[in-house]
């Protein structure tokens, strides 16, 4: 068991097609409701897997499971072949903010910081200059596309260009497994498929995974891997 106190080093973005995450025997039980059953899954570095199934398979436990913020009731999890569901709350804190990268549904920026200041908030929490990350911030915004929208604040933007901020700030800090949850649920088809396009593209050029939980059959069949949740457990 990994002390408690130890300090998270960053895996950096792996390179090779090696597992960098993985689940096993997982169980999480709401009351009576088994929300896991002995789910099993393996996330290769530079994967891009969407998770699917119907409301109240699973999906969205695993992926919460997975990053560490919710604990399995059973089950290990293995980041880079580290076991990190037995670490603490502080820990695994800490390896959300290092290891990690989160876009949601409805991208949950900060209404009063501008996107740049956004997209800088993990590495600021991190530690990093301001002026370090306001430039990688700065640098992440214009690969996807938003050159000039800096000063902006979120009630500026459009649906999809606050999903590309979330996104900016997902990858900033080079993390080995970016998790997004229904990250397409609150846009428009074509632009659903442009903030995906986006998001893989984005975390290809650093080998991160990408993890999706989508309800939309269409976005998992564009993505290289789908896998299926029913009644808790990952279908083979």
């Amino acid at each position: 068991m990994r002390s408690e106190t130890q300090t998270i080093q960053p895996l950096g973005g792996q390179g090779g097609a090696g597992p960098v995450l993985v689940g096993r025997g997982l169980t999480k039980t709401y009351g009576t409701q088994r929300a896991l059953d002995g789910a099993n899954i393996q996330i290769n570095a530079g994967d891009a897997v969407a998770i699917v199934g119907p409301s109240g398979s699973g999906k969205s436990t695993l992926l919460h499971v997975l990053a560490g913020i919710l604990p399995a009731d059973s089950g290990e999890v293995f980041l880079g072949g580290r076991r990190i569901d037995q670490l603490g709350e502080a820990p695994r804190s800490e390896l959300r903010r290092k290891e990690f990268g989160f876009v949601f549904q409805s991208g949950m920026l900060v209404a009063e910081l501008t996107a740049q200041e956004n997209a800088a908030l993990p590495l600021l929490l991190g530690g990093a200059s301001r002026s370090e990350a306001m430039a990688t911030a700065r640098e992440w915004l214009g690969k996807l596309g938003l050159a000039g929208a800096e000063e902006r604040l979120p009630g500026q933007l459009s649906g999809g260009e606050a999903q590309r901020v979330a996104i900016a700030r997902a990858l900033g800090h080079r993390p080995s497994v970016i998790f997004a949850d229904e990250p397409t649920g609150a846009l428009d088809t074509r632009t659903g498929a442009e903030t995906m396009q986006a998001l893989l593209a984005a975390a290809s050029a650093t080998n991160a995974a990408v993890v999706v939980v989508t309800h939309d059959r269409d976005l998992a069949a564009s993505m290289p891997r789908m896998v299926s949740m029913r009644d808790g457990k990952v279908q083979l």
